[in-house]
């Protein structure tokens, strides 16, 4: 098992930021049901919330209303300032309140700091993969108060539906986007795409952090398969037109690094972007869809893991 290292998100500035908020979906309202749900019925309490790796704040803005008091970190001080100029619902007794601090400190270097045994719920969404795990586990089993729960999800990738038109040719245009990026893609994105398989936990790290629960242990995953979660209750997004497409791929870490390796082709016929789209508006073609009016049905391939503090 293993954790990776954040090389780009953590270098955003406000623009790059507000593009990064723009162009991301949300989660769907059933992911969030999910956490608080097992919250809840696991004896978590409802006082304050810790959201890790923030970015431009959509989990907290949707998870804060729960919860009297709703703290949101990232280590970027672009993407906060991103989500402090996005408004947001208060949680029960104040606003939200957004800083820059890092998985690995959890807020400790704050003023006022983060204080011990004091976060009833961890939540990281999309996130974790970049942290030092066994940081982080260390720290969290700090501030997390007992029976408090960390919660922490990501999407592997797409899963076009197979309501789509001609929805094989659109998953292979998509798949060979990501083989194509094969040399941009670092450690914390393969632990992502691996669907956090390979996440250390808190009994796999060393020393071990053994302040958590490894019977109470719950992963569940999203996708279009037996056994899972429907991959359209992932994002709360069913369908998506191809500029939509375009832009939500534009801010994935790999092609990021890709288009700064390669500034000359952002944006030209030799974008790897616009090569996966012209696939896909051929597979669109075939099938008989007029150009303009293509239109898929994806979810994704997503995994939540929900950790019991003893």
């Amino acid at each position: 098992m293993a954790s990776g290292k954040d090389t780009t998100f953590r270098a955003f500035n406000s623009q790059q930021g507000s593009n990064y908020a723009q162009a991301r979906q949300d989660y769907h309202p059933r992911l969030y049901s999910a956490v608080i749900d097992h919250h809840r019925s696991t004896g978590g309490q409802f006082d304050t919330l810790l959201d890790v790796g923030c970015g431009p704040g959509m989990a907290v803005r949707n998870l804060a209303p729960h919860f009297n008091h709703a703290i949101a970190i990232d280590p970027s001080a672009g993407m906060i300032e991103s989500a402090l100029a996005i408004p947001s619902p208060p949680a029960k007794a104040a606003p939200i309140r957004f800083a820059v601090s890092t998985a690995e400190v959890l807020g400790s270097d704050l003023s006022p700091p983060v204080a011990g045994a004091s976060i009833d719920l961890l939540t990281a969404a999309t996130a974790a993969h970049w942290f030092d795990m066994p940081k982080f586990w260390a720290r969290a089993a700090e501030v997390i108060k007992p029976g408090g729960t960390v919660a922490v999800w990501c999407a592997g990738g797409i899963s076009v539906s197979p309501t789509t038109l001609n929805h094989e040719r659109v998953q292979a245009a998509i798949d060979r986007l990501e083989d194509s990026i094969q040399d941009y893609i670092v450690t914390g994105n393969r632990i992502a795409r691996s669907q956090y398989v390979d996440l250390l936990l808190p009994w796999t790290v060393e020393p071990p952090v053994l302040d958590f629960d490894k019977s109470a242990f719950v992963r569940k995953e999203w996708g279009h398969g037996e056994g899972l979660e429907p991959g359209e209750e992932f994002y709360n997004m069913n369908t998506a037109g191809l500029d939509m497409l375009e832009k939500i791929v534009g801010t994935s870490s790999p092609v990021i690094r890709w288009r700064e390796a390669n500034p000359e082709k952002v944006g030209t016929e030799e974008d790897l972007v616009k090569v996966m789209r012209r696939e896909i508006e051929d597979a669109f073609a075939d099938a008989g869809v007029e150009k303009g009016k293509e239109v898929l049905r994806a979810g994704a391939k997503g995994v939540l893991l929900l950790v019991k503090r003893r």
